[in-house]
């Protein structure tokens, strides 16, 4: 396998595809990269060089007791990054992973970076507070962190439906689609998938967020159950820059599967016009 040692020797497991300009990803919770294949193959057939990662505790990287927050996340990212050398590189989050994108930004800047794409992304903060009281109440995290441990294996079973949305009236989510979700869980240790709760719920990307200085595009289906659109997507809008938006009426938090040729046109044109700008720069 081809795999990185972080600084703490925990290793990340990735995947390295294709040629031309970098692009990396950054998976949701509790998945791994495979999770991306849909894109992974589309873009590495358009002309890029795709790299995907495991987080740590997830996939084939190793389960480690600590490390499992943001900064350890955002920390692993950049191993990777620097490993590879990775220059003039576009970086691609969905859910948990749009957080980890964040916060790279937010800690290393974007010397290396020329673009960003958060996909049904968990900035700037999921969690209810005074300062966010648009947000979920903390006992929503409880109650995932109870039925994980209580039972993971049909926890995952369950949240399944709702990621890709199967329970909505008229849903066309293949029965291969929702087992995958259980799949790729069950790989993630169950220390790192409980710690990964606090940290995509309660980590507040809001200063990361106003460090973003390249083109961003922020995407998002507006059926989201899992990280709802207008407490996440619409305020990370308003605090990066020039963000580009796009919101698909009907779509689930999953929506790279489920609609997996409609994100993949609409990141390969955003991808497009990001060389472009930097060729007629």
């Amino acid at each position: 396998m081809t795999t990185i040692t972080a600084k703490d020797g925990t290793t990340i497991y990735y995947k390295d595809w294709g040629t031309g300009p970098a692009v990396t990803f950054s998976h949701g919770w509790p998945l791994n990269s495979d999770a991306w294949d849909s894109q992974l193959l589309f873009l590495a057939q358009n002309g890029f060089r795709v790299v995907a990662h495991d987080r740590r505790g997830h996939g084939r990287s190793s389960q480690p007791w600590s490390g499992n927050d943001m900064d350890g996340y955002a920390d692993d990212l950049a191993a990777v990054i620097e490993a590879l050398d990775l220059a003039e590189v576009t970086l691609v989050g969905h859910s948990t992973g749009g957080g980890e994108v964040a916060r790279y930004i937010g800690r290393y800047g974007t010397k290396r970076v020329a673009a960003a794409v958060l996909i049904a992304a968990v900035p700037p903060i999921m969690l209810k507070s005074a300062a966010n009281p648009e947000g979920l109440p903390i006992e929503v995290f409880d109650e995932l962190r109870n039925n994980l441990i209580k039972d993971r294996s049909q926890f995952y079973k369950d949240l399944a439906v709702m990621f890709y949305g199967a329970n909505r009236a008229g849903a066309s989510v293949s029965q291969g689609t929702v087992d995958q979700f259980w799949l790729w869980s069950m790989q993630t240790g169950l220390k790192n998938a409980y710690d990964s709760i606090k940290a995509f719920s309660e980590t507040d990307f809001t200063e990361d967020l106003k460090k973003f200085d390249v083109p961003t595009l922020v995407m998002h289906g507006e059926d989201d159950q899992i990280v709802p659109v207008k407490d996440s997507a619409k305020k990370s809008a308003r605090l990066i820059k020039g963000a580009k938006e796009i919101y698909y009426p009907g779509l689930p938090h999953g929506l790279t599967a489920t609609h997996a040729d409609q994100v993949n046109t609409d990141l390969l044109d955003f991808l497009r016009s990001v060389q472009e700008a930097r060729r007629a720069a």
